[in-house]
């Protein structure tokens, strides 16, 4: 089950244009199965909080993912979005806010799947990841 949280939604733009379908046919295409996911989009402020409380982190950033997986079959966790930062990326990547945020959408996935993006080459792998993950999206779109 796939839930979408919105502490937070700028602009009239909803979470209802990523498709939960995606998300499940990515999982499923790496060999799991969807157990539960929730998606909390929010603000700077409120990630900046859980990224000092819980990773003793005092930096803003754009995704925290909690994995919450309890065998290798199903994928399940928490995935904490700030839109204050996924803006920010849009703009520095002269991309568009949507786009960008089905990006950092299934990096989140990806991390769940169990890929990192700690050291160069695996920010190389993420990277092509999500790029093979956001043509799947566009294609069955």
């Amino acid at each position: 089950m796939i839930i979408f949280n919105e502490l937070y939604w700028p602009d009239g733009i909803s979470h209802t244009t990523i498709p939960s379908t995606w998300i499940e046919k990515v999982i499923n295409d790496n060999g799991k199965l969807v157990g539960r996911i929730d998606f909390v989009f929010c603000h700077d402020d409120y990630l900046l909080h859980i990224n000092k409380t819980f990773l003793n982190h005092d930096y803003y950033t754009d995704i925290i993912t909690f994995n919450h997986s309890e065998n290798d079959h199903y994928i399940s966790g928490d995935i904490f979005i700030s839109l204050d930062r996924v803006r920010d990326n849009a703009g520095q990547m002269n991309s568009i806010f949507h786009h960008e945020l089905e990006r950092i959408v299934i990096h989140g996935v990806l991390h769940l799947l169990g890929y990192n993006d700690s050291s160069e080459s695996e920010k190389i792998l993420m990277r092509a990841k999500e790029d093979i993950c956001l043509r799947l999206l566009h294609v069955t779109n």
